[in-house]
């Protein structure tokens, strides 16, 4: 058998082997419900803990004395906008260029952004501690804290807000999780802190075992311990290099660019808590006319709303990181897929226990109260309002899908609207001589509004890159 020469080749001609395909990923590449269902969960569980550490702690904080419960209501205001602003607003901002950078395929990019998130997080965490220590007496005797009320308010504030570094620095290692798509950890963690919470507030407030009662004092410590904690387990899982994405603290040079990156999103996004908290002081404002027992039904309404929203939240934050890796990888009709499922779930999932107690109240109004005056105001809240809780859901999540695309401009200004429509609507009727009534189906009509304007301004606002104009090139003239 005659050997054949093998014809040489020139290396540079060889065919180049096929590229490997691109890991796929359930965020980029699943399905979108099941996924999205996947994420929503853990958060579920956990911020239904945050509703129990509220009820746990208007408890254990009554055996105090009345003071002490009418001080934690004045400066749940406050304490309740720094975590909505740290973990909702700049935490989803900062989950949002995590994973615009992530879709993009630029890990070292997010690496990077991870540590200007922190310097941010421990930024606005002076900021507040700042604020509230020097301001704090004069915003709570504003809010109407007097007497020993006020000495229990400030007594809180000196402490929780000295250390109003740890829940924004805790709220921005949990967004950097979520924006590699980890919400197992944050949520494992968020539970975790609402046990320890409830059981060193307790142990430190009412001196319980060996303790000394440190009063309002010791239930602000408590929480902050709990933090601590947690921020210690999330730092070790962050820096040891388990995440998908490692703060690059090591040489870190500081780029404004990276700051504006969470910033363009984050700093308009604070303008929603803060609205949303302006809105209830102005709708309570209004009912308060009406007498202790108008108020108090729809007190009873309101913490309804709280944990119901809370729902609609598990599923917005869970949106984030999948909007955002499909901006990043430019598959902009697939965010908005995800935007739309997110908010149909949040919808029906919402809507649904809403309108059940809509149709039997007392399955919540018994939960808090035996008046029998207070119960009718609650059951005619109620029945009016809370099938239109619906709508609160969407436009939560409509709010925090436009931060995983970092467009959020158009949500807030939703919110924007809502605020001047129960502000001049509720003038309006202040001055007709309106009844209670009058003004549920404002707080109703409100919502409506604020979810189809969401809605809006998710269709309206364009995700994508701006199309590049084609260059108009001047016309050959002929010259005979």
């Amino acid at each position: 058998m005659t050997d054949i020469a093998e014809i040489p080749v020139d290396e540079q001609e060889r065919p180049l082997p096929p590229s490997p395909r691109p890991a796929r990923s359930a965020l980029t590449d699943g399905p979108i419900l099941r996924t999205l269902l996947g994420l929503a969960w853990p958060n579920v569980v956990a911020l239904s803990a945050g509703t129990c550490v509220v009820i746990a702690e208007t408890s254990y904080i009554g055996r105090l004395g009345v003071e002490a419960l009418a001080a934690m209501a004045l400066v749940f205001p406050t304490v309740i906008l720094t975590m909505t602003m740290s973990g909702g607003a700049m935490g989803g901002a900062v989950a949002s260029a995590i994973a615009r950078a992530l879709g993009a395929g630029d890990r070292e990019r997010a690496g990077t952004l991870a540590a200007h998130a922190l310097l941010i997080g421990i930024s606005f965490g002076l900021v507040f501690m700042l604020g509230m220590l020097i301001f704090g007496p004069q915003v709570l005797t504003m809010l109407g804290g007097r007497g020993d009320v006020l000495t229990h308010a400030i007594a809180y504030t000196q402490v929780f807000f000295g250390g109003a570094v740890l829940p924004w620095l805790l709220n921005t290692m949990a967004g950097v999780l979520r924006g590699t798509g980890n919400m197992k950890l944050p949520s494992l963690l968020i539970l975790n802190s609402a046990v320890w919470q409830i059981v060193l507030g307790g142990t430190l407030g009412l001196g319980l075992g060996p303790f000394p009662q440190l009063g309002m004092r010791g239930v602000a410590a408590g929480a902050l311990t709990a933090y601590s904690m947690n921020i210690c387990v999330m730092g070790w899982y962050l820096f040891s290099g388990r995440a998908r994405v490692v703060p690059k603290l090591r040489g870190l040079r500081i780029q404004w660019a990276m700051f504006f990156d969470i910033l363009k999103v984050g700093a308009i996004a604070c303008f929603s808590p803060l609205q949303s908290v302006l809105t209830i002081s102005i709708f309570t404002h209004m009912l308060a006319k009406f007498g202790t027992a108008i108020l108090a039904g729809y007190g009873i309404g309101a913490r309804l709303e709280f944990l119901l929203t809370s729902i609609a939240f598990s599923f917005g934050i869970a949106s984030v990181p999948m909007i955002g890796m499909a901006v990043g990888a430019g598959r902009i009709s697939r965010a908005r897929r995800i935007a739309w499922t997110a908010g149909a779930s949040a919808f029906v999932a919402v809507g649904t226990p809403a309108c059940l107690v809509a149709l039997f109240p007392d399955l919540w109004v018994n939960i808090f109260t035996d008046s029998a005056t207070v119960r009718a105001t609650s059951h005619q809240y109620l029945s009016t309002v809370a099938p239109f809780y619906a709508f609160i859901g969407l436009a939560s999540t409509m709010y925090f899908s436009s931060q995983g695309a970092a467009k959020v401009i158009g949500p807030v200004l939703a919110q924007t609207a809502r605020l001047i429509y129960i502000a001049t609507c509720g003038w309006w009727l202040s001055t007709h001589d309106a009844t209670a009534q009058n003004f549920f189906w404002l707080a109703a009509s409100s919502m409506v509004v604020l979810g189809l304007l969401s809605s809006s301004s998710v269709v309206l606002t364009r995700w994508g890159p701006r199309e590049a104009k084609p260059a108009v090139r001047p016309a050959l003239s002929v010259v005979d």
